[in-house]
């Protein structure tokens, strides 16, 4: 599962090492050896060396230590910490001050890029995401006052102005309301809701005000349950535990045991045998070396920078990853689900089919719904005055005209009565509407002329242009398990999904349903990646292995919550972010065999004395830098 404010305590601690310490430390490394080179009079001193090399260990030293100690209390006492530490102190011990302090800040500084990023963006998710407003409408002594919401009392009637968020469910005391409920359900279309319908908080009133009778405490209210979701997914993530940590598992504990048998065994043979002259300091010597040259530092700067050259590369192509861990994880989603209004379509309306009758023609029509609609802001009505617009169709203003809110318009133009709306409204009028094939994927919007149906228009939210592009790039890559979670009605997802050939769609879904969704198939096995835009789609995103936002045009919430951000809106990029995951996995296990390799080999000759410290520095030195071009490799690939 990705991971979010929550990690082990030792990570999370040792990540946050000030760049200035370790700037401290570097800097006084650097001059100890100059002067060292250079002989300069007041370094020669032993006492002084050791007290200078000391104090540019301390600043990156001291916190490794302090993890060392905070995981021996807790039982774990063979960790990269503590090997860290006995290292660099046994490179104290052995008079080889430089690399005592040159093995821990190499370590911190490698150590602490991993761990800033994977913090990066991912805290307070709970203040970006809470759109509660402030403060509610009450009625109380016959006028409305401003209070908390969290004083309001259930059954208390509340008014929500419009372009107002609601701030608590309750049934609606209005005859109707048009509501923007995509901060809850992703759905694209306003809804209409009849009186004693439930209103949810966080649905945007749209038109006139509304009023309402509360049914629920502020801590319970729908919003409040999705933040408790994206809070409960954020502390359930379990941290990405990263291969330097399992390895140094069994590779601490073992190195350490090898350089104690160093400096044990020859000292056995010779006391039980007498057919060699056993120096103690000789072996010590040997067993430190051993020691130091086990470090993993070609693996410590490696492996992030790997990641982080895996997470530069995809930031050239507007895919930010919030971290090297979910550059990995992503190599093992199996499963990939959409959000569809936003991340598969263009969450813009646009007309499909014109159907005219009764001697109607298009242009009469458009012109007649265009001049009708021009008033409106609803989505629909924007959309056919646009589509009109670009024809060349010009609309005249009518003399009267009444928007009903959920249902469509009535106006007089050009001494003609024109109803433009729903099938439903221009029944509910006495329109005999038998003349226009409806379709369950589309929205309709009918046209009357003095009572005579004219025609309709159909609208959709239109794939994006590289939609079906990414559904196809995920199946070239092996990924078939594709699904659509969307707030829309079945039919609309069910068509999308069609058109761009996904055999799973589901519809009709309100945030919670999706986070059980997404529940459902993660505890089943699958390793399960989430794409949304919305505000809504924040639970399912913390929820997922991988959570994917595009960030264009999507939500904060959504951006925050996720753990992969897709600036460009294109939904291809998920194909792409895939494929530098996988090339920068490849490369980091490059990295790692090649690294262990050639360390177990220096190391077997460092125990038989062949290599001297500095050579073994040397070597250790030339593995880091192999392995640091291995990863720079990735920068120069092509990922289309």
């Amino acid at each position: 599962m990705s991971q979010h404010n929550t990690c082990s305590h030792s990570h999370c601690h040792h990540g946050t090492t000030n760049w200035w310490l370790a700037a401290l430390s570097f800097t006084m490394l650097i001059a100890g050896m100059a002067m060292n080179y250079s002989h300069a009079d007041w370094f020669t001193a032993q006492a002084t060396r050791i007290a200078w090399y000391i104090m540019a260990y301390l600043p990156v030293g001291l916190p490794v230590i302090a993890e060392a100690w905070e995981n021996i209390k807790q039982k774990d006492i063979f960790n990269e910490f503590t090997l860290m530490t006995i290292a660099s102190i046994g490179a104290f011990a052995i008079g080889e001050y430089p690399e005592a302090v040159a093995v821990m800040l190499f370590y911190t500084v490698g150590e602490s890029l991993q761990h800033n990023a994977v913090a990066r963006a991912t805290n307070n998710i709970e203040q970006l995401i809470d759109i509660r407003p402030e403060r509610a409408a009450v009625l109380r002594n016959g006028s409305y006052t401003y209070v908390p919401p969290a004083d309001v009392a259930v059954g208390e009637e509340i008014e929500v102005r419009a372009g107002e968020r609601v701030p608590l469910d309750g049934s609606l005391l209005d005859d109707h309301a048009l509501l923007d409920t995509s901060a809850l359900t992703g759905e694209s279309v306003p809804r209409h809701a009849g009186k004693g319908s439930e209103i949810l908080a966080g649905m945007l009133a749209t038109g006139s005000p509304l009023h309402l009778r509360t049914m629920r405490p502020y801590g319970e209210s729908a919003l409040s349950r999705i933040l408790k979701i994206v809070n409960e997914a954020s502390s359930h993530k379990a941290p990405a535990e990263l291969f330097i940590r399992r390895f140094a598992r069994i590779y601490t504990p073992a190195v350490i045991l090898l350089s104690l048998l160093i400096i044990a065994v020859p000292a056995i043979v010779a006391a039980t045998t007498h057919s060699f002259h056993y120096v103690f300091s000789d072996w010590l010597y040997r067993g430190l070396v051993f020691l130091v040259i086990s470090c993993p530092c070609a693996l410590v700067i490696s492996i992030p920078l790997g990641y982080f050259a895996g997470i530069g590369r995809a930031s050239h192509y507007g895919i930010l990853f919030k971290g090297g861990n979910y550059l990995y994880a992503i190599t093992k989603a199996d499963c990939i689900m959409f959000d569809k209004t936003g991340t598969l379509t263009t969450g813009q309306f646009k007309v499909t089919d014109v159907q005219t009758c009764h001697g109607y023609d298009r242009n009469q029509l458009l012109a007649m719904l265009s001049a009708a609609e021009n008033q409106s802001n609803h989505p629909l009505a924007r959309a056919i005055v646009s589509y009109a617009s670009v024809l060349g169709i010009t609309a005249t203003t009518p003399t009267e005209s009444n928007e009903k809110p959920g249902y469509g318009i009535e106006a007089i133009i050009d001494g003609q009565r024109v109803l433009a709306g729903s099938i439903a409204f221009l029944q509910s009028c006495g329109i005999n509407t038998s003349g226009v094939t409806t379709d369950a994927a589309s929205t309709t919007v009918a046209c009357a002329i003095d009572g005579t149906l004219a025609g309709a228009v159909m609208l959709a939210d239109m794939p994006k242009e590289d939609s079906c592009e990414a559904i196809s790039k995920l199946k070239q890559l092996g990924i078939t398990d594709l699904h659509i979670l969307s707030g829309d009605k079945q039919e609309v997802a069910t068509a999308i999904a069609s058109s761009l050939g996904i055999k799973n769609a589901v519809g009709g879904l309100l945030p919670t349903d999706k986070a059980e969704y997404v529940k459902r198939m993660t505890l089943s096995g699958h390793k399960v990646t989430f794409v949304g835009d919305g505000m809504n789609d924040a639970p399912v995103l913390a929820l997922s292995n991988v959570g994917i936002a595009m960030g264009k045009l999507g939500s904060d919430a959504a951006i925050e919550s996720a753990d992969v951000v897709i600036q460009t809106d294109s939904p291809s990029r998920v194909a792409t972010a895939i494929q530098i995951g996988r090339a920068t996995s490849n490369i980091v296990k490059q990295n790692i065999v090649g690294a262990i390799g050639i360390k177990v080999a220096i190391m077997l000759a460092g125990a038989f004395g062949a290599v001297s410290l500095w050579a073994a520095v040397f070597a250790d030195v030339g593995v880091a830098m192999l392995a640091v071009l291995n990863s720079m490799r990735i920068l120069g690939k092509n990922f289309n």
